[in-house]
């Protein structure tokens, strides 16, 4: 399958996996905050040994959605348009852009209070739901902004996943990580051998997220730890890693990541919006994402072809970029990922998630007008 092949086929099923992450949300918004509430907000807390359904669902089987990502990045790093160094330039920069802006806006209004561990919320995009807004403007989207978006969000899940490693990482349980990159450096060793037994990389793999749970690192690092040790060969068709990759794709868009924002979006909305919107925490997350954003993306990008480090694909223009921009503002699955992640206080929470929310929707709905208005006027010159 040529690559414009496959950046097409993963656009269009972005598209569906955008939208029933919005009905489970929304559905998950309703009940809360209806009669049904508080059981519906207590079954995500019942305990199964010893830790609640919603924290399974977090450390457990969201390692299987960072498996995928993993998966995905390898795939673009070695055969995408990341594997080609001055085509990769381009969204690696913006992706730079894009997490550093949103981070210094969020540190301008929290930097010293408690809510300053919170930087890495608005630094977040997600790679299905801004695949899925750019597939609702159809034919008319270049399949080269198609692919600098993808690229983008798949660096920017690589930042994410850097800083939970980094920055949302407690007490350290030494042993067991040792245990765990004692397993990951078999694995290794086993790739090198041309081992390609999916069975025994998969039984590794839940051996070391075990010891990483138990060690104080967050245990999804491990599914991108197992997606970079999985056979790729040549990328081709019947690859250990390819076949994992489709088969895995369903269940994380349909099943995992709709679990997913069922419980973490059950959010009981007491408070007024016009007194969370007022909290720097808050504050910090909407402008990092609607502000931070596109501004980042665009900076780090036009600096990068002043600067002569790479060029813009000929069928692109700065509106265009500044679009896709508004639209890497959509954080969800990941923000509220890292929200959980960054705050213990659960008002605190609660409050951030709303504002991912909302944040997500304004800079999606900025981004869709500003491309609309871009490919039609595109259209418009080339007749």
């Amino acid at each position: 399958m040529n690559f414009t092949k496959y950046i097409n086929n993963f656009f269009k099923s972005e598209k569906s996996t955008g939208i029933v992450l919005i009905i489970a949300t929304i559905f998950s918004l309703i009940i809360t905050n209806s009669n049904f509430g508080k059981a519906y907000h207590h079954f995500w807390q019942i305990q199964l040994f010893s830790e609640s359904v919603e924290h399974w669902i977090n450390d457990g089987i969201m390692t299987v959605f960072f498996l995928l990502v993993g998966l995905e990045l390898k795939r673009e790093l070695l055969y995408g348009e990341l594997s080609k160094k001055r085509e990769a330039m381009l969204p690696i920069l913006a992706a730079i852009g894009g997490m550093l802006v949103p981070a210094c806006f969020y540190l301008a209004f929290n930097w010293g209070t408690e809510t300053q561990s919170g930087f890495g919320i608005p630094m977040a995009t997600d790679i299905a739901f801004s695949l899925g807004i750019l597939s609702l403007l159809g034919n008319r989207v270049p399949v080269s902004l198609k692919i600098f978006l993808t690229a983008l969000a798949v660096i920017d899940d690589l930042g994410a996943i850097a800083i939970i490693g980094f920055f949302y990482t407690t007490s350290l349980v030494w042993m067991n990580l040792f245990f765990a990159l004692g397993i990951y450096a078999a694995l290794i060793i086993l790739n090198k051998l041309k081992v390609n037994s999916l069975f025994i990389y998969l039984m590794g793999g839940i051996f070391m997220w075990y010891f990483m749970l138990h060690s104080g690192i967050h245990a999804t690092i491990t599914g991108v730890l197992l997606a970079f040790v999985i056979p790729f060969e040549n990328g081709a068709k019947d690859s250990k890693a390819y076949s994992l990759q489709n088969l895995l794709h369903k269940p994380v868009a349909f099943f995992i990541l709709p679990i997913f924002a069922l419980a973490n979006t059950s959010i009981f909305l007491n408070a007024s919006i016009s007194q969370i919107i007022s909290e720097n925490y808050t504050i910090g997350i909407a402008l990092g994402l609607i502000l931070g954003k596109p501004i980042g993306i665009f900076l780090f990008t036009y600096l990068a072809t002043v600067l002569k480090f790479c060029q813009l694909p000929k069928d692109l223009n700065w509106r265009h970029i500044l679009g896709i921009g508004s639209i890497a503002g959509i954080g969800f699955t990941m923000s509220v990922f890292i929200t959980i992640l960054a705050f213990k206080n659960e008002t605190v929470a609660n409050n951030s998630k709303l504002m991912v929310l909302i944040a997500s929707l304004i800079s999606g709905t900025i981004g869709l007008i500003v491309l609309s208005r871009a490919l039609k006027r595109t259209s418009t010159i080339e007749q």
